[in-house]
């Protein structure tokens, strides 16, 4: 699904839309809903806030949300997030019109900054031939979505890759050389399918400037590729303004140094304090939109729809009767 430009309204004095400084209407708002089919097969169902039935996307949706989310894992013990499951969500999130982000986790389950284990048919190979592994396995889920007409606006390589991937030969700590080879092998393999879509790198801790110019000045004598800046955030009900904050000037400073746009991939907060997280994104949502200077493109909820009784994830924002709190309706225009 590609970028629609619109046209600047009279008076206008330059172009309010285009990749270097997007409208509001351009503005990616959505959700990490990779969860939902197998919610789905345990029987479960959502409502809107009236208590009828819907589908997890179409209620995000009518929420005022644009944009999917989907991760993809290598071989997956239960199937959950491996190609099939992915194209079953995708072709959902297309059918709806949505935008849609990919990210490769590049592991059989969960990849993040604590953990960046090898997909088990990767663990022994050689350097050379693990970079081959990336690359086969992204072409393939890329191929697959093109057989299908689907078309991802976003593609991350590896998800929150603070310190690398596939460890230990991708440990930036250790060898960030390999860990940049790596990722731009992926780059590289994203462009391959799909030429215009953009790559992420993406990082955890948004509001830590100090977290992003560590790897990404250590990254930068090897000729890292990568388009778009990628952030979590994960505040507190108590800390949210002084985070935002920060977010903000990282934001700024990083769009600066690096020129590069920014996506904050993941959001998320306690579940049962539904108003003061609206509060929280709707501020954030605000200084990405107003404080940019159209250089965030967009903020994305991670897995609001995996209310805590299901998955004992505190963060999500749906209630235990799968309806959307009022957090949600921070998405709305």
């Amino acid at each position: 699904m590609g970028i629609m430009l619109m046209a600047a309204s009279c008076g206008d004095p330059k172009p309010s839309t285009g990749p270097d400084n997007p409208s509001k209407v351009n503005f990616a708002k959505g959700a990490d809903v990779s969860w939902v089919t197998q919610m789905e097969s345990d029987g479960v169902k959502f409502y809107n806030s009236k208590g009828t039935e819907m589908e997890c996307m179409a209620l995000l949706k009518s929420l005022g949300m644009n944009t999917i989310r989907l991760r993809v894992w290598v071989n997956p013990v239960d199937g959950w997030n491996g190609k099939a499951d992915l194209l079953v969500k995708a072709k959902r999130a297309k059918a709806l019109g949505m935008r849609l982000m990919i990210d490769f986790h590049y592991s059989d389950s969960w990849a993040d900054p604590g953990k960046q284990n090898k997909p088990a048919a990767w663990v022994n190979l050689p350097f050379e031939e693990l970079k081959g592994a990336l690359v086969s396995h992204t072409i393939e889920i890329l191929e697959a979505l093109k057989g299908e007409s689907i078309y991802p606006e976003w593609v991350q390589v590896g998800n929150e890759t603070s310190d690398g991937m596939l460890w230990e030969d991708g440990r930036a700590s250790v060898n960030m050389k390999q860990y940049t080879d790596l990722h731009n092998a992926g780059y590289r393999a994203v462009k391959e399918v799909f030429p215009e879509a953009k790559v992420i790198l993406h990082i955890d801790r948004g509001d830590s400037g100090a977290h992003y110019n560590w790897l990404l000045d250590g990254m930068a004598p090897y000729s890292p590729q990568y388009d778009i800046i990628g952030m979590s955030l994960y505040p507190d009900p108590g800390n949210w303004q002084y985070i935002n904050e920060a977010c903000l000037i990282n934001m700024k400073e990083l769009i600066s140094k690096y020129n590069k746009d920014i996506m904050i991939c993941e959001v998320g907060m306690s579940w049962d304090k539904p108003e003061i997280c609206k509060g929280f994104l709707i501020d954030l949502i605000d200084k990405a939109l107003e404080k940019t200077d159209g250089r965030c493109l967009g903020v994305l909820y991670w897995e609001p729809q995996g209310f805590v009784n299901w998955s004992r994830y505190t963060k999500a924002a749906f209630d235990n009767q799968g309806r959307p709190t009022v957090a949600l309706d921070a998405f709305k225009e």
